[in-house]
């Protein structure tokens, strides 16, 4: 077996299973789990009616490249979302279609990363675990920032010394961040730009939540918008992932896209024939279907926005807890031991949360998630508003 296999932690969701294996919740309440961050919202119909018109593509094999108008679909939603030029995005050369960004945010590291170069990649701490797993099989060192929040949870890449830069070979970035709900800034984003010029290493954006904001008037960029604004048709040295699981609520269907610059994605994408991973066809049709729709996003972003309101009117006079930038999660903070209070909230509530030192690691005797929990405001408005007031009634009798 693989060695580096023995280096894996534990899945988070695997330790909540273990703290809570033993208890015992309450009998008369019943079970709210604001843990994983699974939409709920439907589907939408039109999408399912893509898909079930074109069955008859069950008997068709997938190439991994696509189909020219599910490339051609990708390719307009970011010219029309990030103010992309019209021609920048060539669908043969800069964009792939992906089974999620889960699938292919692994992947491109295995891709990516030289084995024979002592190289680092470096992410956000808290992250979204597959950055760690995936560096470490594909014989990287991962390297943690700290998401802090006196730094608006974001980290600080002005403090990265010029060692770690020099060995980095991947810079995860997550905005609308995973948990904590923070973007990176335009600013920021050519500053990183910059940096991966001179050291030469290569940005890796997950915006699976991109869609998922507050304001209407002022949607938050992207890499691509900082690209953009640069001036840098080539994309060189950056690559983004997007999915249609967040922002159309089609976590089943498996369909996102990697997009960036063309002499990255052409040897990914012969790593990807190799790896056996093309989309259905069926599943791509229904995919160009919901990239050309956003009408459904918006109602999505209303039902978030009102489940965001209710929930915070009921937990900020009891618990520092703010609203994000974007995402569906709020990163709360709580009294004590983060495990102790995940536990306890479930043996007294039914409620199910996440706590936050299992979402990042311990760097030098600091875990930047210990004291708070994930909490993924993806359950019914009905159900989210139930779990905010009982967590505000254990909170009172603490």
């Amino acid at each position: 077996m693989n060695h580096a296999l023995t280096q894996l932690q534990p899945y988070p969701f695997e330790k909540l299973r273990a703290l809570l294996g033993t208890v015992k919740p309450a009998a008369d309440k019943r079970a709210i789990a604001l843990s994983i961050g699974e939409p709920k919202h439907e589907s939408p119909a039109f999408v399912a009616k893509a898909m079930a018109d074109n069955l008859d593509k069950l008997a068709v094999y997938p190439s991994t490249l696509g189909l020219p108008a599910l490339r051609q679909a990708i390719g307009q939603w970011c010219e029309r979302r990030f103010s992309v030029p019209a021609g920048w995005l060539d669908a043969e050369r800069h964009i792939l279609p992906v089974n999620g960004t889960r699938e292919a945010l692994f992947a491109f590291t295995q891709a990516v990363v030289n084995r024979a170069d002592d190289g680092l990649v470096v992410s956000p701490n808290p992250f979204y675990q597959i950055y760690e797993g995936a560096a470490l099989l594909a014989g990287a060192t991962p390297h943690y920032l700290p998401c802090l929040e006196d730094n608006g949870f974001n980290p600080d890449f002005d403090a990265v010394p010029a060692e770690v830069w020099k060995r980095c070979q991947i810079l995860f970035l997550c905005s609308p961040g995973n948990p904590t709900g923070a973007l990176v800034p335009m600013d920021t984003l050519k500053k990183l730009i910059a940096l991966a010029d001179q050291y030469d290493f290569v940005i890796a954006a997950d915006e699976c939540y991109s869609e998922l904001y507050f304001n209407e008037d002022a949607p938050p960029p992207g890499l691509l918008s900082a690209c953009a604004e640069l001036g840098r048709s080539d994309f060189a040295r950056c690559v983004v992932f997007h999915s249609l699981s967040k922002r159309s609520n089609l976590p089943g269907l498996r369909s996102g896209f990697v997009a960036g610059d063309a002499s990255i994605i052409k040897p990914f994408l012969l790593y990807r024939t190799y790896h056996g991973c093309a989309m259905p066809v069926q599943t791509q049709l229904a995919s160009v279907a919901a990239w050309n729709d956003e009408a459904h996003v918006r109602e999505n972003r209303d039902q978030y926005r009102a489940k965001y309101d209710a929930v915070l009117r009921i937990l900020q006079p009891v618990m520092d807890v703010q609203r994000p930038d974007g995402s569906f999660y709020l990163w709360a903070k709580v009294p004590g031991c983060d495990a102790d209070f995940t536990r306890d909230l479930f043996e007294a509530e039914h409620v199910t949360v996440v706590p936050g030192s299992y979402l990042s690691r311990e760097v030098d005797g600091v875990n930047p998630g210990a004291g708070r929990v994930r909490m993924a405001l993806v359950a019914p408005l009905a159900e989210c508003i139930e779990a905010a007031e009982r967590m505000r009634e254990f909170l009172s009798n603490r």
